[in-house]
């Protein structure tokens, strides 16, 4: 009889454990799944992938999603990296970076009952929701700051590529400069590469020694390289992406965020909270928290030009002031 009793204990306590990894294994089906396809340095370029990467870790963490990730290294090709995250049963597939437009359709159209969204590029196809930034306008505040800050009269602006989105960037921060100190120069140019910090760090002592004396990159990790050559030639630099004060505290006086770990947390929670993705495009800027500046440090502004800069701000707000794109 004890032998009886012992035996369906154990079968208790096996049923038990079963339905106990049942319920695990549904929640888990139940759980949003997220996959993501970085840009092309991917992890550890201290700017946009790594921005992205954060936003989706506060999701796992607040929301209780799940996310998965694809890096160009060790997949060879964007395309591959979408069609495995498809595979992979992710309810929604993202594309991180211009870069992946092409392969991102090319997995798209094979697979229209997907949901996929596009970071910092707009496509036309029905399941792909496209997030922009108006990086235009946090660039123009970078450049209204960099003005302010220079005693040469010449900064410079590194981009990544030449291509219409980094245009974006330099052409919001020429604008700025020269809102606030119209007789500065700015000198520009273009590394084609995202992932250069030693290409960074020699474009950047060639600007020096031109004299400029705020440089602004948007060029992801070769921007970093940017951002230490000047402060080891005692000049000043300003981040983009996230704050990136803390890559060169001596010489950054602000960052130009682009809060693309708050775009995509938003855009996880709508989706959990909806089972779809309610637009087809969503534009981020100035008035919807998008872009903006860090903390100013290692300079003091002055009162009127604190009140330029808010007054600035607040005018691109309003529309009141407009930027011309190239």
């Amino acid at each position: 009889m004890k032998r009886i009793m012992n035996m369906l204990v154990i079968l208790f306590l096996l049923l038990g454990t079963l339905a106990g990894c049942a319920n695990s294994e549904l929640k888990a089906k139940e759980r949003v799944k997220i996959g993501i396809m970085l840009s092309d340095v991917g992890l550890g370029d201290q700017s946009f992938s790594d921005a992205a990467f954060a936003g989706l870790v506060k999701a796992r963490d607040e929301l209780d999603i799940l996310f998965d990730y694809r890096e160009l290294q060790t997949v060879g090709t964007y395309e591959k990296g979408f069609t495995e995250l498809v595979e992979d049963g992710n309810d929604i597939v993202i594309g991180l970076g211009f870069m992946v437009l092409e392969d991102l359709e090319k997995v798209a159209k094979k697979n229209p009952k997907q949901q996929f969204i596009l970071v910092d590029s707009v496509s036309e196809l029905d399941n792909i929701t496209s997030i922009i930034f108006k990086e235009e306008q946090g660039s123009f505040l970078a450049g209204a700051v960099a003005g302010m800050a220079s005693k040469s009269n010449i900064v410079g602006f590194v981009g990544g590529a030449d291509v219409p989105l980094i245009h974006k960037f330099k052409a919001g921060f020429e604008q700025g400069v020269k809102a606030v100190n119209p007789e500065a120069e700015v000198k520009v140019a273009y590394a084609n590469d995202f992932g250069n910090a030693e290409l960074g760090g020699k474009i950047a002592s060639g600007m020096i020694d031109e004299g400029a004396d705020v440089l602004y990159a948007a060029a992801g990790f070769t921007g970093v390289g940017v951002l230490k050559e000047a402060q080891s030639k005692k000049k000043f630099a300003i981040g983009v992406d996230s704050d990136q004060y803390f890559f060169a505290e001596k010489a950054i006086i602000t960052s130009m965020l682009k809060n693309v770990d708050v775009a995509l947390y938003e855009t996880v929670k709508e989706f959990q909270a909806e089972n779809k993705l309610k637009s087809k495009q969503i534009e981020l800027g100035i008035n919807e928290k998008g872009v903006g500046l860090a903390p100013i440090r290692v300079i003091k502004l002055t009162a009127e030009q604190e009140k330029s800069l808010e007054d600035l701000e607040a005018k691109l707000s309003s529309n009141e002031l407009s930027i011309q794109l190239d």
